[in-house]
């Protein structure tokens, strides 16, 4: 029986973060109806047991639903954090010295434990260490042995357990992935996750292990480099390169950088990932006030349409969904801004010259090419063939304002596609000879409603298509009123 779920399309990309407030199926269902493509689990909190639950509900509705839901494995990294706290939580006073250890107890007034081994050894004197997002700030004052070290309470206020812990000025040692992580990557192998976003990366050189540990399992899984370390944003390029995609995790970031510089980073770093096909997402805070009220502040609905202005792939909710008492409506409520954003702004046709020096100059210069005749022809959809991927991503970049559907026969890529911006994607297993498949992807467009008689179509492949090599064929076709009963095999999204 044909299923009656109707999503809605924007072509930036939603994100929704897992979590008790959204557990319930008929939740998630709603949220999908209003635009959420990829949920995301957050491995910084909850047991393995509740993360699985959740992966098997996301298949159980893609199954019955035939939609192509993706799942975001974020993976928690070094996260340096204070222990648990006396009674729930103590309150630290402006003026007052503390002292910080590194051997695990329960943190008092007196002393906290921070889950750094190398506290003492890393830490300098006169250096800043900023808890809970940043809302407490305590000045090192000096080293009283290898394990304690004497702080200054600058900042003070209402500390509770667990609180995250950062040290802007501090070069720290630890390595990316931790034994924690090793476990949470192997999970989300097994449980065949679509992304990793990777946290706290450094340099790209973080990027490759994951991506060496996957290759070594033959798991067919993007990964995602999450900037929010200073030492991030100095090797930007590289990182950018060596990822699949990005998230500007601005939480982190603005507390290790100056807050100040984040959005002129926020809008460099999409431009950078925009140029090189790369996908990129905006996370943290985009509708905070969400979590406890039913409407979002005006400086958030700003938030989330420059977000969608300035090109991001896709934008993410944290605990405005895994925690927040209308996970629905957020989702509904940043739909509205976003469709009405891309309704009528000058997002469209952010066109950049392919790399002459690229191994993929040729692919590059066609796909780019495709989308400026879609926009002079104001064709109604560009279409694709792919085994890789890289015409999905690439056709993106250019951020068509004609709607981009992709057709491959790898059915794994049918979920990676969900974060990409503008792209849909089919699963289609023909590709007998050019004409052949050009005349069933249209004919698959034309049965889903998508395309109609008169429209123009833009058509991207590869020749001759048994190859499956890169793209270097443009055929521009108008769809014609037949009508065929040939059986042709596909899934759609």
């Amino acid at each position: 029986m044909e299923s009656k779920f109707k999503q809605k399309n924007h072509k930036t990309k939603i994100i929704a973060t897992y979590g008790p407030a959204c557990s319930d199926e008929s939740m998630m269902l709603r949220m999908m109806s209003h635009g959420v493509t990829v949920f995301r689990f957050n491995f910084s909190h909850g047991e393995h047991d509740f993360h699985q639950q959740g992966f098997r509900k996301i298949k159980e509705l893609n199954k019955r639903n035939k939609t192509k839901i993706a799942i975001l494995s974020d993976i928690q990294g070094p996260k340096i954090r204070v222990g648990e706290v006396e009674n729930g939580k103590i309150q630290l006073i402006n003026g007052a010295k503390i002292i910080a250890t590194s051997v695990k107890q329960i943190s008092t007034k007196e002393k906290i434990f921070i889950s750094y081994e190398r506290l003492v050894q890393d830490l300098k004197i006169d250096e800043n260490i900023l808890i809970d997002d940043g809302k407490l700030r305590l000045k090192v004052l000096r080293k009283l042995n290898e394990t304690e070290l004497e702080l200054l309470v600058v900042e003070g206020g209402e500390l509770g357990s667990k609180k995250g812990v950062n040290m802007p000025e501090t070069e720290t040692t630890v390595p990316c992935i931790t034994e924690k992580d090793y476990k949470d990557i192997e999970f989300a192998i097994e449980n065949r996750t679509n992304w990793i976003a990777l946290s706290f990366v450094r340099k790209a050189e973080d990027v490759m292990e994951l991506k060496k540990i996957l290759g070594s399992k033959n798991a067919f899984i993007k990964v995602i480099a999450k900037i929010e370390k200073p030492e991030a944003i100095k090797n930007i390029d590289a990182i950018i390169d060596a990822a699949d995609g990005i998230m500007i995790a601005r939480g982190d970031l603005a507390i290790e950088i100056p807050m100040e510089t984040v959005p002129l980073l926020q809008k460099k770093i999409i431009q950078k990932c925009i140029e090189k096909g790369k996908p990129v997402v905006i996370a943290t805070q985009m509708m905070e006030s969400m979590t406890e009220r039913s409407s979002p502040t005006r400086a958030e609905i700003t938030d989330v349409a420059n977000g969608v202005l300035d090109g991001a792939d896709a934008l993410m909710l944290s605990g405005e969904t895994s925690v927040g008492k209308f996970p629905d409506k957020v989702i509904e409520t940043m739909s509205k801004i976003i469709s009405n954003v891309e309704e009528g702004s000058n997002l469209y046709n952010k066109i950049h010259l392919a790399d002459k020096g690229s191994y993929d100059f040729v692919a590059d210069a066609v796909c780019n090419n495709a989308v400026k005749i879609a926009h002079e022809l104001n064709a109604t959809a560009i279409l694709g063939m792919t085994r890789s991927g890289y015409t999905a991503f690439k056709i993106s970049s250019f951020r068509p304002k004609a709607n981009v559907f992709i057709f491959t026969d790898n059915k794994p890529l049918l979920y990676t596609f969900s974060l990409i911006w503008g792209v849909r994607g089919f699963y289609y297993e023909g590709f007998e000879g050019t004409d052949q498949t050009i005349n069933d992807v249209i004919e698959i467009l034309k049965r889903e409603k998508l395309i109609s008689e008169g429209d123009i179509v833009i058509n991207t492949a590869s020749m001759p298509l048994f190859e499956k090599s890169k793209t270097n064929t443009i055929k521009v076709t108008v769809v014609k009123n037949t009508i065929t009963d040939k059986e042709i095999v596909y899934d759609n999204i």
